[in-house]
């Protein structure tokens, strides 16, 4: 088994990778591989759909999702929703059914705003929602201070648990014939009639 990890970060080796790091440990440590792909200004600089491309793809063979973002004015930062916009737009279809959770790092504030909108995308696409035992947040100006944050990382490390259970629950649920849902045709309803 095998979880993604989308860091929307800027910094590539900051805060937001320490906490990913964090949950990486515990899934490895249950025999589940884990991969970080660093969304940063390339989202920006006119890579999108090549990133989203290659995320796709890594999707395929992958069996769970974790979707990391600084705060960045009390939301996560522009290039991760760029880049979510068009991941779920385009990817729906090897995202669902697969359990993700969504994280966020900041100095002090605006982690749970969020940590809403992250957490929008994963509903939306019918992807089971993996929690922990707190708000999925760590607090830190630099990855040493996340460290010092010792309920954000216990968090981060409840959150990997909870994921590698759910993971191995749902590949039991697949070898006693118990197969997802299929996906059913949208009914869009618009409030303006004529």
């Amino acid at each position: 088994m095998k979880v993604l990890m989308i860091n929307g970060s800027r910094n590539a080796t900051g805060c937001t990778f320490t906490a990913l790091g964090e949950i990486a440990k515990e899934l490895n440590a249950s025999g589940i591989d884990t991969e970080v792909v660093h969304v940063g200004k390339e989202a920006l600089d006119g890579k999108v759909n090549e990133m989203v491309a290659s995320v796709i793809e890594k999707m395929k063979d992958a069996d769970g999702l974790v979707i990391g973002s600084p705060v960045y004015y009390s939301s996560p930062s522009g290039e991760i929703i760029a880049f979510l916009d068009r991941l779920f737009g385009a990817g729906a279809e090897v995202l669902r059914h697969k359990p993700a959770a969504a994280i966020a790092s900041a100095r002090r504030a605006g982690t749970t705003s969020t940590i809403d909108v992250l957490n929008k995308y994963i509903q939306y696409t019918e992807m089971p929602l993996v929690s922990a035992n707190y708000w999925p947040m760590v607090h830190g100006s630099i990855p040493e201070d996340v460290m010092k944050d010792e309920e954000g990382v216990q968090t981060m490390h409840i959150l990997g648990k909870n994921m590698a259970w759910l993971l191995k629950c749902i590949e039991a649920g697949k070898k006693a014939g118990v197969d997802a849902p299929a996906p059913a045709e949208k009914i869009k309803t618009n409030y303006i009639r004529a």
